[in-house]
């Protein structure tokens, strides 16, 4: 992206770095602060340029903060004092504007300035600014050199972690997956009409079903949204919900269902859907889907590990509570706002859903349990000690049939694996795991 006039400038980056901010200061989600920001801040009445641009310096700079900040060391030599205010967040959008948005570097440089100087705490330190970024339009080779920015990429806990369970070349290609831009992907309300969407949205047909665009552009003004004809669902999410098999007609509970595309899904294959979630705001987006898509579920506010409904189902999808650490191409805010404490508290949430989930299960019944994460704990883990734990349940191995015939996403023990680097060269998916299990008594 090079700089223009009719390029976002000021407003846009002093957003994106209340995001950084908000994100890495005071723990909260970047979907929840950009919300914040476009409905009651101050891109509330920006133009959609500004908004797309603030969104991707945000997304950008906490999708290379590890290289950044390592640069930033470079660079200032000396720990910044706390009345620097913001001055390391004006430093670390700008970086990441030159090095991996391609904006020309003197627009950065001078806007960072800019930025630095409507502050009244980073005002003082816009010299600094200045020196330390034009430094690094000069010597950019020389101030990366010998940084790994794939291992800079993950805090420790993950990379130990990833590079367990997947061996390194695949944690680093998982990396380097998270580096782009997730491309837009979408799951057709009918089946029969996915070609059609698919040449109508100019999209391509993905070999399990999904639909996938180019990333960009407002959503709501793209065919079909508004007669309800798709819903915006990553590959890897749409995947679970069709290993339940033919549900037409047939009874699924829906287990921590908002906000919602697996609902979808499972309504628009004719089931009889419960959708069960704690959390009424979630689920009214599912309500808003429901409407626009012109399906039906039953939705229930109960708690998934306590819900005492006198009766069970055939069938059940639980999507748990996670890490969601599969998501970071999408949401590269959790990979700092998740530890391993996080993942071993949901691991215990999982458990405690999971086994009560068993008990909502009928004789002969199927049920899939999924989870975003990457995490072994949050996965294949957690259904070994399911079924040591419960003797009357056995695994149903999915086939690559199943899914799309991509052999690469099922375990040897039959349990789907995704990783963000499969299918990298037509834009990779989100990190999912999901085993589908039976009752058999």
């Amino acid at each position: 992206m090079n700089e223009t006039n009719n390029e976002p400038g000021l407003p846009a980056r002093l957003a994106a770095q209340r995001l950084v901010a908000s994100v890495l200061g005071k723990a909260r989600a970047l979907d929840e602060a950009f919300a914040d920001e476009v409905t009651k801040g101050a891109l509330r009445d920006a133009a959609a340029a500004d908004k797309g641009f603030a969104r991707a310096i945000a997304g950008t700079t906490l999708r290379h903060l590890g290289e950044i900040d390592l640069i930033f060391s470079r660079l200032i030599e000396k720990p910044l004092p706390k009345r620097a205010g913001p001055t390391q967040t004006i430093l670390r959008t700008a970086i990441a504007e030159i090095l991996f948005l391609g904006v020309a570097p003197h627009a950065a440089v001078d806007l960072a300035v800019e930025a630095a100087a409507s502050d009244t705490d980073a005002r003082h330190f816009k010299s600094l600014v200045n020196a330390a970024l034009r430094r690094l339009t000069r010597e950019a080779d020389t101030l990366r050199n010998g940084i790994d920015a794939e291992r800079a990429s993950l805090p420790d806990w993950l990379w130990k972690s990833w590079v367990k369970s997947y061996g390194e070349e695949a944690a680093r290609a998982t990396i380097r997956s998270q580096w782009r831009e997730a491309p837009l992907d979408i799951t057709v309300k009918v089946e029969a009409d996915r070609a059609l969407w698919a040449e109508r949205l100019g999209a391509k047909l993905m070999p399990t079903g999904s639909l996938r665009l180019e990333a960009g552009g407002r959503i709501e003004a793209l065919p079909g949204f508004e007669e309800g004809a798709w819903w915006v669902q990553d590959l890897a999410a749409a995947i679970p919900a069709r290993l339940l098999g033919d549900v037409k007609g047939r009874d699924v509970l829906d287990l921590c269902a908002a906000p919602g595309g697996k609902t979808l899904e499972l309504a628009s294959m004719g089931a009889n859907v419960t959708a069960l979630d704690r959390s009424p705001q979630r689920l009214d987006r599912l309500r808003r889907n429901l409407a626009r898509t012109g399906l039906d579920a039953g939705i229930v506010v109960e708690d998934a590990a306590r819900w005492q409904p006198g009766r069970t189902w055939d069938f059940i999808l639980l999507d748990a509570p996670c890490t969601a650490t599969g998501t970071a191409r999408r949401h590269p805010d959790v990979l700092y706002l998740k530890t391993h404490a996080d993942r071993d508290r949901l691991s215990a949430l999982q458990t405690r859903i999971l086994d009560h989930a068993a008990r909502l299960l009928s004789v002969g019944g199927t049920l899939v349990y999924c989870t975003c994460s990457l995490e072994r704990q949050e996965g294949p883990d957690q259904i070994e000690r399911f079924l040591y734990r419960h003797a009357n349940f056995a695994r149903r191995p999915i086939e690559a049939a199943e899914v799309g015939g991509l052999a690469e996403l099922v375990t040897p023990e039959g349990d789907l694996r995704t990783l963000p680097c499969h299918l990298a060269e037509e834009g990779g998916m989100d990190g999912f795991y999901a085993a589908r299990l039976i009752r058999r008594t």
